[in-house]
């Protein structure tokens, strides 16, 4: 069913998203926003070598993050703005974990929105990600 304004607090959770992309998922990825950096798919680039590994894109992470909002909103609302920093590395075939909590809700000029704190987690709980998004409920 769609979120609706009362079925969450200030303070709740949102459900969370686990990932854990390999590289072909990775290349596809490339190939649809355009970032063929070898520093993603090529574990002989000379980065990827000092690294010990390839890297997921920063806005791999960015779109998993709207992934889960939208998923949390589930057609019951739109994401008004949704942005995130890029603080760690996640490596391919790792776990990541995206969550996040409710930390406001307000109702401004008939419109009804709520202000998340998102995150995206490694597999050591390291917070890679720290981002937010302000969304708006249709009811």
């Amino acid at each position: 069913m769609p979120l609706t304004w009362n079925d969450f607090a200030e303070g709740d959770a949102l459900p969370t998203l686990e990932k854990a992309p390999g590289v072909t998922q990775l290349v596809k990825y490339a190939a649809g926003g355009g970032d063929f950096n070898p520093l993603h798919h090529d574990y002989a680039f000379p980065q990827a070598k000092a690294l010990g590994s390839i890297i997921i894109h920063g806005r791999f992470k960015y779109a998993a993050l709207g992934e889960l909002v939208s998923n949390w909103l589930n057609h019951g609302g739109r994401i008004v703005k949704l942005s995130c920093q890029y603080r760690g590395m996640d490596m391919p075939d790792k776990p990541m974990t995206l969550g996040g909590t409710v930390v406001r809700k307000w109702e401004e000029d008939g419109e009804k929105l709520a202000e998340l704190e998102l995150f995206v987690k490694d597999a050591e709980g390291k917070n890679t990600t720290p981002g937010s998004a302000i969304v708006s409920l249709k009811g």
